[in-house]
């Protein structure tokens, strides 16, 4: 199938006869209902059919045997590292990272492209309509990565939110990345914001926005982090960086800043409801606390945490705290799967070891994929849920087949039971995905140029 544009006027479309999960502030399910949307917002969400001004001239999606849920919202990832993925394969954060650098140092704009669209392309059959991703890694004069991803999620069709990474701490100075894969702060600083005055649509139905995002407490310096802050709010993006991943960073906190991370980001001005971060697995409960009184988020990647051993963040006490968890899915580098939407399922599971069966139910769980994740991204009055307003992305799950037929609650299917692709996937009114295939990207085209990158990238 070949590429279709994103940018062709949204059908007025209705979806109808499925049972629906808004995710709204009421918790509002339907057991048959409709959702209407209409120059790519959301009309009409109730039980019944679709009332009669907003079915008119509309395309209609029988919805029968699905569950209509958000479009799901995904807070973290490294496109880039579906490349390199199945590499070191029982190492820890820094063996890992120790391991995957000197590789990372041959990108350029044709591998980047080959691994966005696989990554997105991936994304979108995982029932994701939005998606962050966070560059970090710059080689020298390799081309411009963050126009390339930005040009493969508008082919996508997927709502983006790039954080413009950065790192300028390389292992001469004591950091851990080589030197070759960072920046100078001036440099950093310049880009970072000629991208915010390029690409940041802060329109209520945009669909691209970007955050200034340094690396991490041992990839970037002091000084970095503070104006990257100071840059960001002038300019009136979001935050977002990785913290308290594993105890290995927690260590060299303590050595090189004599304070855990959290301290760290704080006396910096790096904790508010301006801020979202990934991970947050080792925290302290005065620090979840902190959490909730700020306002700052958290992106929660449970699959890749598991996969580098790092633990798991305190979901249930953060949730407690107030404060906003999102689901990531991280890079593919550390979760081969690359897909949204088990994610509901590993958070569920790794919050019951730590807490009980009580700990988080399946509602919880949609939430974090869904309402939870756009409050990270500062998008909770326009994503998220279901409701008239919103904008047009909804996400349609097939209930009856062998996985979900004869499951009394839809949702508990979805969450709990097995791994699913989305059958029908509308962002901003537009059809991504039908009957389970992804209408605009050739997925075949996309697996060869990935086949191929990856293995030119190996030879380098």
């Amino acid at each position: 199938m070949g590429e279709i544009s994103a940018q062709e006027a949204p059908p007025k479309t209705v979806i109808e006869g499925c049972a629906i999960a808004t995710m709204d502030a009421a918790g509002s399910e339907h057991r048959s209902g409709h959702v209407a949307i209409s120059g790519g917002r959301i009309t009409s969400v109730g039980p019944g059919p679709a009332p009669a001004a907003a079915a008119g001239g509309a395309s209609r999606i029988d919805g029968d045997g699905c569950l209509a849920t958000p479009g799901l919202v995904n807070c973290h990832h490294h496109l880039y590292q579906w490349l390199t993925r199945g590499m070191a394969q029982e190492a820890d954060l820094f063996g890992w990272l120790r391991a995957l650098y000197p590789v990372w140092t041959h990108l350029d704009e044709e591998l980047e492209s080959a691994a966005a669209r696989a990554g997105l392309a991936t994304l979108a059959r995982s029932g994701c309509s939005t998606t962050t991703d966070h560059h970090y890694v710059w080689p020298h004069d390799r081309g411009d990565f963050l126009r390339t991803e930005i040009e493969a999620a508008q082919a996508a069709g997927l709502r983006f939110h790039p954080c413009r990474g950065s790192m300028d701490l390389g292992a001469s100075r004591g950091g851990l990345p080589p030197d070759d894969v960072v920046e100078e702060r001036d440099t950093i600083l310049a880009r970072t914001e000629e991208a915010i005055d390029k690409w940041h649509d802060p329109s209520p139905d945009s669909m691209l926005q970007i955050a200034v995002a340094p690396c991490s407490p041992f990839s970037v310096t002091r000084e970095l982090m503070k104006e990257s802050a100071e840059l960001a709010r002038t300019k009136g993006v979001r935050l977002h960086t990785h913290l308290a991943e594993t105890t290995d960073e927690e260590s060299y906190c303590r050595e090189h800043f004599g304070m855990r991370p959290v301290r760290y980001l704080d006396e910096l001005g790096w904790l508010g409801d301006d801020v979202w971060l990934a991970h947050c697995i080792h925290l302290s409960p005065e620090e979840v606390a902190r959490f909730g009184a700020t306002g700052t988020g958290v992106a929660h990647c449970p699959s890749s945490n598991g996969r580098l051993g790092a633990g798991t963040a305190p979901v249930a006490a953060l949730l407690e705290a107030g404060a906003s968890v999102g689901l990531g899915v991280d890079g593919a580098a550390s979760n081969e799967a690359g897909e949204l939407g088990p994610e509901m399922k590993q958070s569920l599971l790794l919050a019951r070891l730590q807490g009980g069966p009580g700990a988080l139910t399946a509602r919880r769980a949609l939430s974090l994929a869904t309402i939870e994740g756009a409050r990270c991204l500062g998008r909770a009055s326009d994503i998220g849920s279901l409701e008239p307003g919103k904008q047009g992305d909804v996400a349609l799950w097939r209930m009856d087949d062998l996985g979900g037929a004869g499951i009394a609650d839809p949702v508990a299917a979805l969450v709990l039971g097995p791994a699913r692709r989305v059958d029908t996937l509308v962002v901003a009114g537009r059809r991504i995905v039908e009957d389970g295939g992804l209408v605009t990207l050739d997925v075949a085209r996309v697996a060869l140029e990935l086949g191929r990158a990856s293995r030119r990238l190996a030879e380098t």
